[in-house]
């Protein structure tokens, strides 16, 4: 898959604070690309850096293989977290005038609006103006705004706040149908569950430097650490030294355990084999899962070692 986006060696400070620092991404086309990182991390300095609010310092970032510059603005659609609308106006005018702004010709333009009014049911929107708006319903007309030149790069500051479950629910669906239309998608968001559902790709961005990037699933891969849930019927008794018990609970009718391998020479498939076969000669297994980290679990474990430094 080719990179919409590299990002080469990307540095940029603010007087004595240093936002990035040497800061280096590819973003595949077509993808969704989960953008991670506590508050004051750098992500936003990134974004800013891609949508040409601010210059670099240092370092050089390719749209499509070219230096980004002025004319690819156009074909980035950014909805930023600090949400900002015309609340005189009207949605209607508004949408149309952003619109314009983004090239579509006015009739493009009304031919879209339509199509969005009624993909989301608010064709009644039109003529009220924003301030009488709930902030769930202006963000929706903020997303509009945002995809209605249909741009190939979409970048999304935390694009749920103010949605209730039903609407953020909604927004995904429409995130992953730009995606699976060819759109690329940079995601930035503290929601951990929507970056584990939607997103392909995540880097992780932490104290200015990047601190993983990489396939999703194979970051959750490279986290594990060989330990397994298990609910059985008996004692675990006797187990071999490279199996550890990391806890044990006990009920009424079975119990459960949080085993842990100590050495894999084998490959996953055959570890998890002879270590059920091992287990079903010493007690009734009920169970057996591997446990996999979650994204929020892998956040934590990169994000509070060094939060605690700087304490």
């Amino acid at each position: 898959m080719e990179n919409i986006l590299q990002i080469n060696k990307v540095s940029k400070s603010f007087a004595t604070h240093k936002a990035l620092s040497n800061v280096s991404l590819d973003i595949p086309t077509g993808s969704i690309f989960g953008l991670l990182g506590p508050n004051g991390a750098g992500k936003s300095t990134l974004i800013r850096t891609i949508t040409q609010i601010i210059s670099l310092d240092e370092g050089t970032i390719l749209f499509n293989g070219e230096t980004l510059a002025e004319k690819h603005i156009p074909q980035i659609g950014y909805l930023p977290e600090e949400r900002g609308l015309y609340k005189k106006m009207k949605v209607g005018e508004q949408l149309m005038y952003m619109a314009q702004l983004r090239g579509l010709s006015a009739t493009d333009a009304k031919i879209k609006i339509r199509d969005w009014f009624a993909r989301f049911e608010i064709s009644d929107w039109a003529f009220k103006n924003v301030e009488d708006l709930s902030k769930g319903m202006q963000q929706k007309v903020q997303f509009i705004a945002t995809v209605l030149h249909e741009p190939p790069l979409l970048i999304l500051d935390e694009p749920f706040t103010g949605f209730d479950p039903v609407n953020a629910s909604l927004i995904k669906d429409e995130i992953i149908r730009l995606k699976n239309k060819g759109t690329t998608v940079i995601f930035s968001t503290h929601r951990m569950e929507s970056v584990e559902e939607m997103c392909d790709n995540i880097a992780l961005i932490h104290l200015s430097q990047k601190m993983l990037d990489g396939k999703t699933k194979d970051i959750k891969n490279q986290y594990k650490d060989n330990s397994f849930k298990i609910e059985f019927i008996g004692a675990l008794e006797n187990l071999p030294e490279n199996i550890e018990i990391l806890s044990q609970i006990s009920h009424k009718e079975h119990n459960e355990a949080i085993i842990r391998l100590k050495e894999t020479e084998m490959n996953n498939t055959s570890n998890n084999n002879a270590l059920i076969s091992l287990l079903l000669e010493k007690v009734q297994l009920l169970s057996f899962q591997e446990n996999v980290p979650s994204i929020n679990d892998i956040f934590i474990k990169i994000v509070a070692p060094a939060q605690k430094l700087i304490l």
